[in-house]
């Protein structure tokens, strides 16, 4: 077995697991997901998604790293013959992110700071879009925001020297102070946010159930598509994190762990983010629906324009409300970042066999550089597009691969839940194949299927259709040609040579 960074403790894993999950989704996706969707309803199928696709793929993939003992690209690898470039393909997919993804954490150190005195004034989508970022035309870059550049160099700083710590005095340190920082904070902003006046009607309007749109396939397939994009599955962060695990590991209770953590945390969100709407609506004297229907309750727009508006009218010391909010994103962002960042930090390193200083250096610089042009005028237009393509067509697409690949052609699963069992007090039976093997698949198959349908139909928010094809289309599919252009070349010392114990695993579970 080869010599390779394990986690200090299981507690270390399990937060930076945490970390990786609980994102700006969890803030900004998952509320207006559920309120769209059935509100009280939307639980039934959120936990039929969480049971039959997000902890299934986690338990999939912590054993996948836990086994093959190496990043992505490498585990596929070692998995079978010809699988290495699906590796490359969700580490491209990660490097995509992580060049807008740190652009976000920088305009919130940027919105903690104007929460102090409110600077966004009594227009904050006006502030937004253009006193803080000037924004221009889509397709347009214009020159750079001074104002979002220097807080992206302080989160490319943090994140690289975490990250150059490695993964015990690194990673592991640094979540083991984002994570809890982050839950004292946010419940602080939601015990707030819950004695505000007209909290009621905004939790009312979030948890009140709507039964008939239980029959609607579009919500179980919104059930689906949170569950996926919110715990950092099918892009190589958890197969990454899992290969530093060591041997007796418990694999299935780690991953219901990481899964209800994520969900709670969602819940808690939203009721915060609902809470804050309530009180807003009865502010202005009129209803939540017509609220949301009017400002939006989530995405960006929630927290840099609806958000604002909200913690000017808070009593008190609104500044703090807004401190507390803003930077409890930058928290969440910073450990989602370092966990994306490390997906590739990690598969340099491995496949050119250079130091993890070096890799991190050339890696993470590399992004860095890149993510200068979402700091530009254009960078708001650029960022909603290459985000909506690569989730859309980058992670749900590799997502479906992976399963497809995993359970129909390499006809694994079997021996993963052999080794999954060996290490877990929780043991998997077939109902786990059926849903690796039956229902993901379709419902990945069916998502693609709509979210095609959609693109054909219209535009993506309206943009122009070259601009779409340039920084939407390219780049999703721009990131499959790298990962079968990294695939070519040979590994260091022959490292995707099975470990005989890998082999003879694999042959007793065949026989």
């Amino acid at each position: 077995m080869e010599n390779r960074a394990q986690w200090g403790t299981r507690v270390g894993f399990l937060l930076a697991a945490m970390g990786s999950a609980i994102g700006l989704g969890n803030i900004w996706r998952f509320p207006a997901t559920a309120y769209e969707s059935g509100g009280g309803a939307f639980i039934i199928p959120y936990l039929f998604a969480l049971l039959t696709a997000g902890i299934p793929i986690l338990i999939l993939e912590y054993t996948i790293g836990h086994k093959y003992r190496g990043s992505a690209p490498k585990s596929f690898g070692r998995l079978r013959k010809g699988f290495e470039w699906m590796g490359w393909w969700q580490v491209a997919i990660a490097f995509v992110i992580s060049t807008y993804y740190a652009v976000i954490i920088a305009w919130a150190i940027m919105y903690a700071f104007y929460s102090l005195n409110l600077s966004w004034g009594d227009d904050p989508t006006s502030f937004f879009v253009g006193d803080f970022l000037n924004l221009v035309d889509p397709g347009q870059f214009g020159g750079m925001v001074p104002k979002v550049l220097l807080p992206l160099l302080a989160v490319w700083v943090i994140t690289l020297g975490f990250l150059g710590r490695g993964i015990k005095k690194g990673i592991e340190v640094a979540n083991k102070i984002f994570i809890p920082a982050l839950l004292v904070l946010f419940l602080i902003i939601v015990i707030r946010a819950v004695t505000l006046e007209g909290a009621g009607e905004g939790l009312s309007a979030f948890f009140t159930p709507q039964w008939s749109k239980i029959a609607d396939p579009q919500v179980w397939v919104a059930a689906y598509g949170q569950i996926f994009f919110s715990l950092s599955i099918a892009f190589a962060i958890m197969i990454t994190y899992s290969s530093y695990l060591p041997k007796k590991s418990d694999i299935t209770n780690n991953a219901f762990i990481t899964g209800f953590a994520n969900s709670s945390f969602e819940i808690l969100a939203g009721i915060g983010v609902f809470a804050a709407i309530g009180f807003m609506a009865n502010s202005y004297g009129t209803s939540v629906s017509d609220l949301a229907a009017e400002k939006g309750v989530g995405g960006i727009g929630l927290a840099f324009m609806v958000f604002p508006e909200i913690i000017s009218q808070i009593p008190g010391i609104p500044g703090l409300f807004g401190v507390l909010f803003f930077v409890s994103l930058v928290l969440a962002g910073l450990s989602s970042l370092i966990s994306i960042t490390e997906t590739y930090v990690a598969a340099v390193s491995e496949k050119f066999n250079i130091s993890r200083t070096k890799s991190v250096i050339f890696g993470g610089g590399f992004s860095a550089i890149i993510s200068l042009a979402y700091a530009t005028k254009g960078g708001l237009s650029l960022l909603d597009t290459v985000d909506h393509f690569i989730n859309n067509y980058g992670i749900a697409l590799s997502g479906l691969f992976e399963v497809v690949a995993l359970a129909w052609f390499a006809r694994g699963l079997k021996s993963y839940q052999s080794h999954a069992n060996e290490v877990s007090d929780i043991r998997l039976g077939g109902w786990w194949r059926i849903c690796l093997g039956v229902i993901t698949p379709i419902v990945l198959g069916y998502m693609m299927l709509q979210n095609l349908r959609a693109e054909v139909t219209e535009a993506y928010a309206g943009y122009p259709i070259d601009f779409l094809f340039n920084f939407g289309w390219i780049v999703a599919i721009g990131a499959i040609f790298v990962g079968a252009l990294l695939s070519i070349k040979k590994w260091p010392n022959d490292e995707l040579k099975y470990q005989q114990e890998m082999d003879d695993d694999t042959k007793e579970v065949a026989r």
